[in-house]
């Protein structure tokens, strides 16, 4: 349908629920519906508010892993995002890509009642 590939079928079965919106995962406490079941076990800890990934720094608790690495970045210092336009670091993905939007001028997010443009 969108041309995107992928190296495991499990991948491609996920993605295709995106174009379907099938989400069979059902939480039992709230009745909210995710596509797979990593999605669930993440929201079904904000119910429980189990915190397994803990920062030795600082003591932290996330309820992912990648929450934790992240974290980590702020005391380490590491930005391995690196803008190819300006040479800017960042420490996650999304704030590159944020970053990135200023120098394309990409507004992804449009306002349906004025029709303006945001990013």
């Amino acid at each position: 349908e969108c041309g995107k590939s992928f190296n495991w079928k499990k991948g491609l079965i996920r993605h295709e629920r995106i174009h379907t919106g099938e989400k069979p995962y059902k939480c039992k406490e709230c009745g909210k519906r995710f596509i797979d079941s990593w999605r669930l076990t993440l929201h079904q800890r904000m119910h429980t508010e189990e915190r397994p990934h803990k920062c030795l720094e600082c003591g932290k608790s996330f309820n992912w892993k990648k929450g934790l690495i992240r974290h980590e970045r702020i005391h380490t210092g590491e930005k391995p995002y690196k803008c190819k336009e300006c040479g800017k670091r960042f420490i996650d993905s999304w704030r590159l890509t944020l970053h990135q939007r200023m120098h394309t001028e990409e507004r992804p997010h449009k306002c349906l009642e004025c029709g303006k443009s945001f990013n």
